[in-house]
């Protein structure tokens, strides 16, 4: 497969999400023009993700929703259940947890990890917060390859090397720290105050000048 643009791999859930949606209705066919419609994305631009990914439509047709659900979920690697580990049991790690634990099913934490003994043996819903001793083991033992980092920017490097280490291969980081995963790990950054920032633009109705 040809290197496939970022901008295209994140738009495959926007996908899955609303073609798993149709599915459960009892739809059997779609075409571009109507996911266009309920995605929001132009049709020429979700013809041209699916040629990145191999999937073509039929004219006149257009895609089979169940076929389209079964390839999305094998290019996002969702067939089976994949497991993640969460680095940080403060307000926002704990606030993650919970609403991974209550609302997805397909990308679940099943570790969790804080260096903080007074929270060490505690629960988030059924899931006992670890120490981070027992980082690479648990890891290595549950075969996760993706987490979450919400610890102080102070400890995030330090935090995020030990993952890469341990074998995660993808790291969604919210430590207000840019990060990188030293060439063997792909890393998210996602700094809250920043975001916020920008959106106060809008609020404020200054996008119209």
């Amino acid at each position: 497969m040809a290197r496939v643009p970022e901008a295209a791999v994140k738009r495959l859930p926007i996908y899955l999400r609303v073609l798993s949606d149709l599915a459960e209705e009892g739809a059997e066919v779609i075409s571009s023009a109507e996911l266009s419609r309920l995605t929001g994305l132009s049709s020429e631009q979700i013809r041209k993700d699916f040629v990145y990914f191999g999937v073509l439509g039929k004219r006149g047709v257009g895609y089979r929703i169940g076929h389209l659900c079964h390839r999305l979920r094998q290019l996002l690697g969702l067939e089976e259940e994949v497991r993640v580990a969460l680095v940080g049991a403060g307000n926002l790690g704990t606030a993650l947890a919970r609403y991974n634990l209550m609302r997805q099913k397909e990308v679940r934490i099943t570790a969790v990890f804080d260096r903080d003994w007074d929270k060490v043996g505690k629960k988030i819903e059924h899931l006992e917060i670890l120490p981070m001793e027992d980082l690479e083991r648990v890891i290595r033992e549950q075969g996760i390859k993706m987490a979450i980092i919400a610890v102080p920017p102070s400890s995030a490097r330090e935090v995020a090397d030990a993952l890469v280490e341990a074998g995660v291969k993808a790291i969604l980081n919210f430590s207000p720290v840019k990060l990188d995963g030293r060439g063997k790990a792909y890393v998210k950054n996602i700094d809250l105050t920043m975001e916020l920032e920008a959106l106060a633009f809008y609020a404020g109705g200054r996008e119209k000048g």
